[in-house]
């Protein structure tokens, strides 16, 4: 039974297939039955160019957990850069203190 869990948001980044990359527009993340990995229901990641031919793509089916750890990792690894980004550009940096 097919889910309709989907959600689309734009995407800016690139995304290689073969030996070329690609400018990326939209990313979709929908929960479903898989379409090529031997597993039962996955998410599904899938970055796209919508301007471009259909196989500027690149996709992954995730199990459930999976799709858990790597959220996990992308909410260290943002938080991490948004840290640095503040530190390095001053956006919101916190004063250190100065050792007199």
């Amino acid at each position: 039974m097919c889910t309709s869990i989907i959600e689309i948001a734009a995407a800016e980044g690139m995304a290689k297939r073969g030996d070329q990359w690609f400018p990326l527009t939209q990313s979709v993340v929908a929960y479903d039955h898989a379409r090529h990995a031997p597993l039962g229901d996955v998410i599904t990641l899938d970055f796209t160019n919508t301007t471009l031919d259909p196989g500027a793509r690149a996709a992954v089916e995730l199990t459930l957990d999976s799709a858990k750890a790597l959220r996990a990792a992308l909410d260290r690894a943002i938080a991490a850069a948004d840290v640095e980004e503040a530190e390095v550009r001053g956006k919101g940096a916190m004063p250190r203190l100065l050792r007199a």
